[in-house]
């Protein structure tokens, strides 16, 4: 049986019905919450209308706040704006529904921000990339106003 198939590179139907399947399992095992994935990306502009911060993330169907990503521009970091879109992405995602906040970063990003910003260390990968070390995070967000 396994001899007769065939591994390629995905297409885009492809990659619906791989979504659309583990979607399917998972549901089947516990409810969904909330919708499948409620996008929440922001981006910070400055008075030029220069894109100068922004956070990627969404909901998924068991009410997690998933943060992908976060990035400050360099000449813009350690003055608040980091903290001011975490807060805003996290404000919105309780708001929504969202129990709590998933990422992850590396040791030579913002392990110590996310410290800072009430976040706790659930796990990591050491030597990841060769030297450093990946580092998830979560915190509940029941607790922010």
């Amino acid at each position: 049986m396994l001899e007769e198939l065939t591994i390629t590179s995905c297409k885009k139907e492809n990659i619906k019905t791989i979504v659309d399947g583990i979607n399917t399992y998972n549901l089947h095992k516990v409810p969904a919450l909330a919708e499948l994935w409620t996008p929440l990306e922001f981006v910070a502009i400055d008075k030029n209308g220069t894109e100068v911060g922004g956070v990627l993330s969404g909901i998924g169907y068991w009410n997690g706040l998933e943060i992908k990503i976060l990035w400050v521009k360099e000449n813009f970091r350690n003055k608040g704006l980091g903290t001011r879109l975490l807060r805003h992405v996290e404000s919105i995602a309780k708001n929504k529904g969202a129990t709590i906040s998933i990422l992850d970063t590396f040791d030579f990003q913002a392990e110590n921000f996310y410290v800072k910003n009430g976040y706790i260390e659930i796990g990591k990968i050491d030597n990841f990339p060769e030297g450093h070390k990946r580092i998830y995070f979560s915190k509940r967000l029941d607790d922010i106003e």
